[in-house]
């Protein structure tokens, strides 16, 4: 998907590790965005408020 197979096996590893904490971060982040927009009116709509 990424071309991360053709790298050597240290290379490979980098790149591989460095793409699984990109995508932690965005998750990070976008859950975040959510939880800031929507947190709220989650909480009230169980609260049945």
């Amino acid at each position: 998907m990424f071309g991360i197979e053709s790298l050597s096996g240290n290379a490979q590893a980098v790149a591989l590790v460095g793409v699984v904490l990109l995508e932690a971060m965005i998750l990070y982040v976008g859950y975040g965005g959510l939880e800031q927009a929507l947190g709220g009116y989650v909480v009230d709509l169980l609260r049945g408020e």
